[in-house]
C-alpha cells in the first residue's frame, strides 16, 4: 500500500516545482484576472446566448459550440456584481473542467482578453483574507506582474459545477412536482 501512495504523490509534486505557470489574463469590470492556461479550451466572439428560464442571474444560457449545449456563466454577476455589458470586446472564454473522469465544458463571459503570461510560482502571494471584492475561496493567488497584482482564480471554487447545479436547483424549486 504505501508504494501506491508514494507513486501517486509524485505527479503532483512535479507539477509543485518554481517553473513558471502560464496564465490567460482577462479584464472584468476593470480589474484584470487570470485562469490556468491549462483549463482554458478556446476563446471564441461573444454570440448568440439561449437564455434558460429560472436559472441563477450569473448564468446568461447556453450557446451551440459545434454541436455541443455549452452553459455560459456570466462571471461579473458570479462574483456579485451587476450583469456584463456586452461590448465590441466582450468574449467567451471555454473553459474545461474535470470532476474525476468527467469532463464539463463551460463558457465564461468576460469584458476582453488580454494575453498569455508566465508568472513564476515566486512571485504568486497568497489570497488575501480580506478586502477583495470577490469571495475569497474564489482567488488561487495573487500574481505580481510589472508592478501590479493579477487575481488568479481558483476555476474550480468560480466554476464549481457541483454549486452551480445546487444554485440553478433552487432556482427552480418552485416548479419541483412530487410523485408517490
Amino acid at each position: 500500500m504505501s508504494q501506491s501512495l508514494t507513486h501517486s504523490k509524485s505527479p503532483l509534486a512535479a507539477g509543485m516545482d518554481g517553473s513558471p505557470q502560464q496564465y490567460l489574463t482577462f479584464s472584468l469590470g476593470g480589474e484584470v484576472f487570470a485562469l490556468g492556461i491549462l483549463n482554458v479550451k478556446e476563446i471564441i466572439e461573444f454570440g448568440n446566448v439561449t437564455e434558460i428560464p429560472m436559472m441563477p442571474a450569473f448564468i446568461r444560457g447556453v450557446i451551440n459550440l459545434r454541436g455541443a449545449v455549452v452553459p455560459v456563466i456570466d462571471l461579473s454577476a458570479r462574483f456579485g456584481g451587476a450583469a456584463s455589458t456586452v461590448s465590441r470586446r466582450t468574449c467567451i472564454v471555454i473553459v474545461e473542467l474535470g470532476d474525476g473522469e468527467e469532463r464539463q465544458d463551460l463558457g465564461v463571459i468576460v469584458d476582453a482578453v488580454n494575453e498569455v503570461l508566465e508568472i513564476p510560482r515566486a512571485d504568486i502571494e497568497p489570497p488575501p483574507s480580506f478586502g477583495a471584492k470577490i469571495r475569497a475561496d474564489f482567488i488561487q493567488g495573487m500574481g505580481k506582474v510589472e508592478g501590479r497584482f493579477v487575481i488568479i482564480l481558483n476555476v474550480d471554487r468560480v466554476l464549481s459545477t457541483q454549486e452551480i447545479a445546487m444554485l440553478a436547483s433552487m432556482g427552480s424549486n418552485g416548479s419541483t412536482s412530487e410523485e408517490a
